[in-house]
């Protein structure tokens, strides 16, 4: 079956803040040059901000470049960070570490608590009024390159595949998009961008990226335990001095609470389990007494990236350009990355409009095959001081871990990062599992239903979903690694590091017979398993449209 074909002059795969920000900036610029502009966003989620799910808090300044109005076009910035508070927790005391202690990057003073994915939705809405097409629930599958082997688009929307990978009556070829440039906004690991990033060797100049795990759910509580406004993040337990960890708690509007655990996926022991030590945590008394009387309404999960400066690859290459956390912009002692993936987003666009319009001025089909502008401008942009000033906080943990790296990083970020050297980052994150043998089980506590759960209730509440006949999306190189090596070697840590229940070791009921299953319909979409596998033998690739979580208000 013949597949059918668009063209536009630019687009765009993802419709998460760095996207979006390209989208509406290029039509901005379209508008103010009087020129004709055709600009196109495909969105695997079954609607914008389906799939987006952050803390968060927002840091405005892109926004206000963006959109300098926001506020009057109804922008769910809704809660400005009224207090924040600090707090080294033990396992059953807090010792809080007062405001005037922190680095000035971590203060949120002219912040505001968001959903990311609301606003997104607001962005979505102000892009199509100005023309730009969006098309949820399109996969973007497959990457097409012209003769000379510039990017000419993606394949997207192929469905009615069967689990055997056959043609089911329903089948569709899917639709080719083609652009004159093509901006990949898919967020942290995207699939496309991955490929992209090995074709054109663009790690070749920076150290490979590092992660974490952010976990996250959303509480409704009674008015006499909620603060609007109020701003809490942790450190210390339950992690242990050599892990990187901490957490997030946020109080939005309409008595909802955000909280979360984020932890670095460069963790050691192998019993190591995010997802209930992010239920764990949530029983300390001085974070519980914030959920007190309250019910969990949503849950998610998604790896973000923590390489920072030293991590990010080539942004351009023949035809088009990594934005957002496609390349992985996060300022981690911040714990933000929304205002930078903006910012990203409008360089990008204001790249490839001026190809574009030099091209059309030359009566030349084709722009500069490469967005050359982009990555000039990125550096001479706040964006790049930012993430200069935050350069060795990650690092510098991974090197002397909780308490030579808080007090590194302290000092640091009080310098404002302008120190005379760049740390590395000592290991990929898929190495650095010790043997199950030389690390101690952890024993976690049943799921008390009040504070703590299980993940199968977890899911649930995450409205994932995907069509079960259907190719499984998440790939084994080898079928027999997960057992010959994964269980024998680390106790089978994907039954662990997922935070979904994805994979399951099954066995005969005499204990032998070990495989593993993958229920791949529970999948978050949050690539931690791609990226903490020992051997790399996972690939996460799309689902049909529309799969994965529909995350409210996350």
């Amino acid at each position: 079956m013949e597949r059918e074909s668009m063209e536009v002059d630019v687009l765009i795969v993802g419709a998460g803040p760095a996207g979006l920000s390209a989208a509406i900036r290029l039509m901005q610029l379209a508008e103010g040059a009087g020129a004709e502009l055709s600009v196109c966003v495909i969105e695997k989620g079954s609607e914008v901000g389906a799939h987006i799910m952050s803390g968060a808090v927002m840091e405005p300044r892109a926004l206000d470049e963006l959109i300098p109005d926001w506020q009057e076009r109804g922008a769910p910035l809704n809660v400005p960070v009224t207090a924040e508070k600090f707090m080294f927790l033990t396992d059953v005391n807090s010792i809080p570490l007062p405001n005037f202690m922190l680095p000035k990057a971590t203060h949120n003073k002219g912040n505001y608590i968001i959903s990311l994915g609301n606003v997104c939705r607001w962005m979505g809405e102000q892009a199509e009024a100005m023309g730009v097409e969006i098309y949820p629930g399109f996969a973007a599958s497959e990457l097409l390159f012209h003769d000379d082997g510039r990017v000419k688009g993606v394949v997207t929307g192929v469905m009615g595949i069967d689990a055997k990978g056959e043609q089911k009556p329903t089948f569709e070829p899917g639709m080719e998009l083609h652009g004159k440039y093509v901006l990949f906004g898919e967020g942290c690991r995207g699939s496309l961008s991955q490929q992209l990033i090995a074709r054109f060797d663009l790690e070749k100049d920076c150290q490979p990226q590092t992660y974490g795990i952010g976990l996250k759910e959303l509480w409704e509580v009674p008015d006499d335990v909620h603060q609007e406004g109020l701003v809490v993040h942790t450190a210390g337990w339950p992690m242990d001095m050599a892990t990187y960890g901490g957490s997030f708690l946020y109080h939005l509007d309409n008595n909802q609470i955000a909280i979360g655990f984020v932890i670095g996926l460069d963790y050691q022991n192998p019993h190591l389990s995010p997802f209930d030590e992010f239920q764990r945590y949530k029983t300390h008394p001085d974070i519980s007494r914030y959920l007190e009387g309250g019910k969990r309404i949503a849950y998610g999960a998604r790896a973000l990236n923590e390489g920072g400066l030293q991590s990010i690859p080539g942004l351009v290459f023949p035809g088009g350009a990594l934005i957002g956390c496609s390349a992985g912009f996060m300022n981690v002692p911040k714990i933000k990355g929304s205002h930078n993936a903006i910012k990203t987003g409008m360089l990008a666009a204001e790249a490839a409009f001026e190809a574009i319009q030099d091209a059309n001025g030359a009566g030349q089909d084709m722009p500069a095959p490469v967005l050359e502008n982009y990555p000039v401008a990125l550096r001479e942009s706040w964006v790049w001081r930012e993430l200069t000033a935050a350069r060795n906080f990650r690092p510098a943990f991974a090197k002397w871990g909780l308490i030579g790296g808080t007090l590194y990083g302290g000092v640091d970020q009080f310098l404002g990062g302008h120190v005379p050297w760049t740390m590395a980052h000592p290991h990929v994150d898929h190495e650095s599992l010790k043997p199950k043998d030389q690390c101690k089980a952890i024993d976690y506590p049943r799921p008390d239903g009040v504070f703590s759960f299980d993940k199968p209730s977890s899911v649930f509440i995450s409205n994932t979903n995907h069509e079960e006949d259907q190719p499984v999306h998440l790939q084994l190189a080898d079928p027999r690694k997960p057992v010959d090596h994964n269980l024998a070697l680390y106790d089978a840590p994907e039954q662990r590091y997922c935070p979904a229940g994805v994979y399951e070791i099954l066995t005969d009921d005499d204990g032998g017979n070990a495989r593993l299953q993958i229920n791949a319909q529970n999948c978050l979409h949050c690539k931690t398993c791609e990226i903490k596998d020992p051997t790399q033998n996972i690939t996460w690739t799309v689902p049909e449209g529309t799969g994965g979580p529909n995350y409210p208000n996350m």
